[in-house]
């Protein structure tokens, strides 16, 4: 877990709803200023986008966080993993993955004037820690929270259901789903 910095505003990447909802809470109770950030673009289709940011929307709502959603670029994101299409999951793909949402996390915290980010990916028991934090911290401010301690993914699937959210099933991107 994070030592809370002066600076109490932060950027939080989010990947979904459900993963989100504990996240929040974590840094909600360490008197953190939340804002959340929806940048998906390894989503394999708009409408699974557009069905996933319409729970973002909830939590957003729910916590009174603000929200801001980057632009869907999926044939960029593509373009960013060619080659890694056959890797299985965890493996190089998801490293580039993390870098691409990490990096534009990165950038909308600057362009907002959030010192601070981290990611709701961590909360995941599908997503190693250590490599999210790996491409995390090649960016300045990033905070590497591991949400999916002190039962962080177990508090998440209790919020879901608490707010009926949507759960899906895969990662997100098309290679994911095999």
């Amino acid at each position: 877990m994070m030592l809370v910095t002066e600076n109490k505003k932060i950027l939080l990447h989010v990947c979904c709803a459900p993963c989100a909802t504990a996240c929040v809470e974590m840094l909600l109770a360490n008197d953190r200023d939340v804002s959340l950030y929806f940048s998906n673009s390894n989503i394999n289709s708009k409408i699974e986008f557009e069905k996933r940011l319409s729970y973002v929307e909830k939590i957003a709502g729910i916590f009174d966080a603000g929200l801001e959603i980057d632009i869907y670029r999926h044939d960029d994101w593509l373009e960013h993993v060619r080659g890694l299409e056959n890797e299985a999951e965890k493996g190089l793909r998801c490293v580039k993955c993390f870098d691409w949402s990490l990096r534009r996390t990165a950038q909308k915290a600057a362009e907002a004037g959030i010192e601070n980010f981290a990611t709701s990916l961590t909360v995941s028991p599908h997503k190693n820690s250590r490599v999210i934090f790996e491409a995390g911290n090649q960016h300045p401010g990033f905070e590497a929270w591991d949400f999916k301690k002190e039962n962080g993914f177990r508090r998440s699937r209790e919020l879901s259901d608490k707010f009926d959210l949507y759960r899906q099933n895969f990662c997100g991107c098309e290679f994911s789903i095999r």
